[in-house]
């Protein structure tokens, strides 16, 4: 029964962009909730501190080397390489993949060998401000975690081979394995064998990844066949439209790296509580920028690739629209009830009560410009439809010129005090701690992510002239108008019910979080229909389309 019913998970194709995006989102929520857990057993079992500075700064370099070597090639070149080879001939494509594969595979063992070798130099530059002990540690870690890219690696191109096959619900269901690894790694793995068991909880985690992906590759007729060939013509090319993404890629890790360094310089568990943060306002943009653009980047390639412009600009416009409709309520909601789910997630770990401010107060300035962080995924997916990656990576190095002087000007301006700096504390209510330059880290993101999508969108008005931005307006004012009513009478709530039952145990605070995000939902979809937001029949079909399958 149990081989059966993963067979049959293994083997569901998906048709509708709704649809892929509704799945891929419900499978990141179900990981998301997994991180939650990990985090909290993370925070239960080491706190805010040296120890979890090291994982953090440790886990940088492995996440680097796949982000960049495999991320870039997956998301640009495999996908429409292999498609094109597969309208040609089955037989074709799958032996350009079998010796994609054979090469990365090999590429990426000897990039993390190299690595290996020089890691202690590495995490000099990481983490300058460690001392020595936590140098060696962090090293120690990483050496480890060095396994990991490889399996990501391998796992991430048979992702992108079953993605062109429909296959979106097993490729959905990895990173939720993936996270079961982390977790067996603190749970087990740390009492055996200390802090390595993280190392090895990663590693365990991205084997997960892989192996739950193997059948389903398989049964889409794909078999190994021991070819090498570095110079084949499809290889070649790949390469050729990887190249500039990779460096894109490259210029964001660098940018979190620094982000990291100058974190380490800063007051004990700066680099956690940012990381933190950042892990909990990520998930807001993977459980909707990341699903409408996943799904609707085939899409936009196809409309391309038969002259249609109209097409084009009918997907973009809808995933444009569906991933504002629901991120600008989703984050202002997140930014109102950001100390209640930073103290569920993080309680047990904070050492006082400043620990959980500052770590709020982080993320509520992620909230400012999550808007256009999950925007930079869908534009940049329309430009590689375009077969244009120059551009997002043009963007990218203007990130990387931008960041760190952002950030380091936050921290000198937030360290003296006064006008702005005060300003912000003043709004973020920290503004009685005494050491809160922590808060340059997101600030300086936030400014950043915006000057991208600015940028982006620009540039795509050039090179899609048709583009008409100027037609959104009306929507945006609906769609604000709508969220300003939610947080207005979510306030209330929230209020009501922190003077009645308080917030001082977990269970009160999760039922308050809880109650006030439902209320908060059904005011805000109340007002899209009465202002006639047609946004909201996405999510009817959807709804539908689920009854059904369940039904079957």
């Amino acid at each position: 029964m149990i081989k059966s019913f993963f067979k049959k998970v293994s083997n569901y194709q998906t048709e509708k962009i709704s649809l892929a995006a509704g799945i891929i989102s419900i499978a990141s929520f179900l990981s998301f909730l997994l991180g939650l857990l990990r985090d909290r057993l993370l925070s239960g079992a080491f706190g805010v501190g040296n120890s979890l500075d090291v994982y953090y700064a440790a886990f940088r370099i492995p996440d680097f080397v796949a982000l960049v070597l495999m991320m870039g090639a997956i998301s640009v070149a495999i996908i429409p390489i292999f498609t094109q080879n597969l309208v040609e001939d089955k037989e074709k494509a799958f032996k350009y993949l079998a010796n994609f594969l054979n090469v990365a595979t090999v590429i990426l063992i000897v990039v993390c060998a190299i690595l290996f070798i020089f890691t202690p130099q590495l995490v000099n530059l990481i983490a300058p401000g460690f001392s020595p002990e936590k140098k060696e540690t962090t090293a120690m870690l990483t050496r480890i975690m060095f396994l990991s890219p490889i399996l990501l690696g391998i796992s991430n191109i048979i992702s992108a081979t079953l993605m062109v096959f429909k296959r979106f619900l097993i490729t959905s269901l990895a990173p939720i394995v993936y996270n079961l690894g982390t977790i067996v790694g603190i749970i087990i793995f740390v009492p055996m064998w200390g802090i390595k068991g993280l190392a090895f909880g990663i590693v365990l985690g991205a084997a997960l990844h892989l192996a739950i992906q193997i059948p389903s590759f398989l049964s889409i007729g794909f078999r190994f066949k021991p070819s090498f060939n570095f110079l084949e013509k499809d290889f070649l090319q790949t390469v050729k439209l990887t190249i500039p993404r990779a460096i894109g890629l490259t210029a964001n890790q660098i940018n979190f790296i620094i982000i990291t360094a100058i974190g380490s310089t800063l007051l004990v568990g700066s680099v956690t509580m940012f990381n933190w943060a950042n892990d909990l306002s990520a998930p807001i943009v993977g459980l909707i920028a990341i699903p409408f653009a996943t799904a609707v980047f085939p899409a936009l390639s196809l409309a391309i690739s038969k002259n249609n412009r109209e097409e084009f600009l009918g997907q973009f416009y809808m995933a444009l629209r569906q991933i504002l409709f629901l991120i600008i309520p989703a984050s202002a909601l997140a930014f109102l009830l950001r100390a209640h789910l930073v103290r569920i997630v993080f309680g047990t770990a904070m050492v006082n009560w400043t620990q959980t401010r500052l770590t709020a107060a982080c993320f509520g300035i992620f909230m400012f410009a999550l808007f256009a962080q999950g925007l930079v995924f869908l534009v940049s997916r329309a430009f590689y439809a375009l077969k244009n990656t120059l551009i997002p990576t043009a963007v990218s190095l203007v990130s990387i010129m931008v960041l760190p002087p952002l950030a380091y000007y936050f921290v000198h301006l937030f360290r003296d005090s006064g006008g702005f700096a005060d300003i912000v504390a003043t709004a973020l209510r920290v503004k009685d701690i005494a050491h809160f330059q922590i808060l340059a880290l997101p600030l300086a993101i936030s400014i950043d992510s915006v000057i991208q999508i600015i940028l982006l969108l620009i540039f795509l008005r050039f090179y899609v002239k048709e583009i008409r931005y100027g037609h959104l307006l009306g929507f945006l004012v609906k769609v604000l108008l709508a969220t300003t009513t939610m947080i207005a009478l979510s306030y209330a709530v929230r209020q009501i019910f922190g003077g009645v039952l308080g917030s001082e145990t977990f269970l009160v605070m999760f039922i308050q979080t809880a109650v006030v995000s439902a209320i908060a939902v059904i005011i805000y979809f109340l007002t899209a229909l009465v202002l006639r937001l047609p946004e909201i029949s996405t999510f009817t079909y959807f709804l539908n389309r689920l009854t059904s399958i369940k039904a079957k």
